[in-house]
């Protein structure tokens, strides 16, 4: 070989090298395949190349990247390439033509001609093609044994690395699959809160990518790479998912009571009144007067009433509680003849909860669902991108002042992500639509909460700022 020859086929080799370690380390398959088709053109001295990829349940050979055209589907064994993913067998084709094997329709498409073909397997570890090389048209006459064995070295890691990131696409779309299947559960268990999790997961990922935006001093120098975004969004995705680990009675509680407590209490002021009336009957037939019994009645459905009031989620007025005090002795006479109380001590417990409708026994369960939540991700085997998703979740209710839960953890040690996910949760939770124990905040009254939470040092004050300025909750595009 003439030295000029054996210096381009060095230079060949050496860029096979380069190609092979960039190979190794790309996982999203469009820019691998890419890649290869780049270095597939280099070293055969085509005009053009296609890649095309073995869809084994399809029975196809396709191509997303293919110079000069889009993608590209083809049944395996028809055509050139589809022969070589049959047979394994590489094919120099100098007239394509005259090769029966050959479909002209491409061509006619794109006003292309092709001349001449190599096409090459890209055999797997097991032996098995996993694509196939073709290259069109080589610049300077026919392709020959060294374009083919260059080839044939350029295939052989490829195939490799296109098994990987084949293998890194299905196990995102797994992971994928794996998430919203969760949020569907998640959010099944209380479907007044549907969309939640979804929502709270654009607003915190829309809040990732203004942060890298912002002008100094707000977090400055923080990139979130395609990977570390995934993550943040699986986080957000699954941030709420212990609630599964919750009490559906306390997951949905809307007032004090539980809706049988409240029907059984209902139940029983209507046994008082009933056995008021009877009273009264039994005064008349005995030719007594009602002796107070109708103020006596008009008194039960008023402390009915101060009951249902009181039921409701708001503010527990003074009044409202003093009232409830006096029912604490109230008795009636049931249907054995015997006094009973109108309201129970856990019943006049509930009632008496001072502000929502969670008793603190239920509430320390409801914030159980985090501690849950980190628990159930932590079991996952996520990913080395993917393994911070618990952590980032496991403090989205925590406040940089030391003062939220579960583990009332301060400013040092809460994420940048996690922070992000806080100010989207509760700007979500304020303005979502209508729920069974509160009304939807229009965005200012929300926003003015929010910087509420700044000025007591609970929020990040930064990431707020930004937030504001981004307006994430907006439709992309929105003025």
């Amino acid at each position: 070989m003439e030295a000029a020859g054996l210096v381009r086929r060095l230079e060949k080799l050496q860029r096979l090298l380069e190609v092979a370690r960039a190979m190794t380390a790309e996982r999203h398959l469009r820019t691998l395949l890419g890649t290869i088709n780049d270095a597939a053109a280099g070293v055969a001295e085509a005009d053009r190349c296609s890649i095309f990829v073995v869809d084994r349940d399809r029975g196809e050979l396709w191509t997303p990247v293919a110079h000069g055209t889009g993608e590209i589907r083809i049944a395996l064994g028809a055509g050139i390439a589809g022969a070589v993913a049959a047979t394994g067998t590489s094919v120099r084709v100098p007239d394509a033509y005259a090769d029966a094997r050959f479909n002209p329709e491409v061509d006619a498409a794109t006003g292309y001609r092709t001349r001449n073909i190599l096409a090459v397997p890209m055999l797997n570890t097991r032996g098995e093609p996993a694509g196939v090389i073709q290259a069109l048209n080589r610049r300077d006459g026919d392709f020959g044994d060294e374009d083919e064995e260059l080839l044939q070295a350029l295939a052989g890691p490829a195939a490799s690395a296109i098994e990987n990131a084949v293998l890194h696409e299905e196990i995102e779309r797994l992971f994928e699959g794996f998430v919203q299947a969760s949020v569907t559960a998640i959010e099944s268990r209380d479907p007044s809160t549907a969309g939640h999790s979804g929502r709270v997961a654009t607003l915190t990922v829309g809040l990732a990518r203004a942060v890298e935006q912002a002008p100094p001093p707000a977090w400055r120098g923080v990139r979130f790479e395609p990977a570390a975004l995934q993550q943040l969004r699986y986080a957000a995705l699954l941030h709420d998912f212990g609630k599964v680990g919750v009490r559906e009675n306390v997951l949905t509680k809307a007032d004090k009571l539980h809706p049988l407590q409240l029907e059984l209490l209902k139940q029983r002021f209507e046994l008082a009144r009933a056995g008021l009336e009877n009273e009264r009957l039994r005064a008349r037939l005995a030719g007594q007067g009602d002796d107070g019994l109708p103020e006596r009645l008009a008194e039960l459905d008023a402390f009915l009433e101060v009951v249902l009031v009181a039921n409701r989620p708001a503010v527990l007025a003074e009044a409202a509680s003093a009232q409830l005090a006096r029912l604490a002795g109230r008795t009636f006479t049931d249907a054995r003849g015997g006094a009973s109380p109108l309201l129970t001590g856990e019943e006049l417990r509930l009632l008496s909860i001072p502000r929502g409708s969670l008793s603190e026994a239920e509430r320390l369960e409801i914030e159980s669902h985090v501690t849950h939540t980190f628990r159930f991700l932590s079991q996952i085997p996520w990913t080395r991108t993917l393994r911070r998703v618990p952590e980032i979740a496991y403090g989205h209710h925590e406040k940089l002042d030391g003062h939220g839960y579960p583990r009332a953890v301060a400013a040092p040690a809460i994420a940048v992500e996690t922070r992000m996910m806080t100010i989207a949760d509760i700007f979500d939770a304020l303005t979502a639509s209508d729920r069974p124990y509160k009304r939807a905040l229009p965005v200012e009254r929300a926003l003015d909460i929010l910087a509420d939470e700044v000025k007591r040092g609970q929020v990040d004050g930064a990431l707020f700022g930004v937030f504001v300025e981004a307006r994430p909750w907006l439709p992309p595009h929105a003025p």
